[in-house]
């Protein structure tokens, strides 16, 4: 019923949050991967309204930018925002808060799931503030919606924690100092069976489709 095109698995944060989210709906969409180049990439800006990934092509509608799939996504599968008036209103406002901020955080620790070596780089004061930040917003809002489950709201993982799921993946790689309960949600999230498919597939990527500024932060 459409297509969903995404950038390289390996780097690509808002990709992997937009594809949770129709994965989570259980939209039938063929996944169309544009590989990103070292600088723009001619063919996801030729062929996305953006010029941007992820985005969304389903049943007539074209949807670009990661938040605005989930929402779409929401409609079709209510499930992925909490059934709560309260709950929602703080899964959408963090999930906003981390569409529009931690900029810093973003630029300093690019996301790279394959590698295992880049522990301790990244951490500008800046940056720091921002992980201090994402860590006091998940510990906050476990504390007052996720005592039923591993994941922000609870038991199920939804539009929330797809948001969220790239910053976890950051953490994993550049290992910044973390609550015990933030370490226990990155571990969760790691866990759950569609980021474990991801990382699988970002794996079997092609060696070519490897970017030298990701690659080269160790000098």
């Amino acid at each position: 019923m459409g297509r969903l095109f995404i950038g390289n698995r390996r780097y690509s944060s808002w990709s992997l949050r937009g594809w949770l989210a129709v994965m989570l709906a259980g939209l039938d969409v063929d996944v169309v991967v544009l590989p990103m180049q070292a600088g723009a990439t001619p063919a996801i800006k030729a062929g996305t309204p953006a010029g941007l990934v992820p985005y969304l092509e389903h049943d007539g509608a074209r949807v670009w930018e990661s938040l605005a799939i989930c929402e779409y996504c929401s409609e079709l599968k209510d499930s992925l925002w909490p059934a709560e008036r309260v709950a929602r209103a703080q899964a959408r406002s963090v999930a906003a808060e981390m569409h529009a901020g931690f900029r810093a955080l973003r630029a300093a620790m690019p996301m790279n799931l394959g590698r295992t070596d880049y522990a301790g780089l990244g951490g500008t004061a800046e940056a720091l503030a921002d992980v201090a930040r994402v860590d006091a917003l998940w510990g906050e809002t476990r504390a007052a919606f996720g005592g039923g489950g591993p994941y922000l709201f609870g038991a199920a993982f939804g539009a929330a924690d797809a948001m969220f799921a790239p910053v976890v993946a950051r953490f994993l790689t550049y290992a910044p100092r973390l609550s015990d309960g933030a370490q226990a949600y990155c571990a969760a999230v790691r866990e759950h069976p569609l980021v474990d498919a991801w990382y699988e597939a970002a794996a079997e990527e092609p060696e070519g489709w490897l970017l030298a500024k990701y690659e080269g932060l160790l000098g």
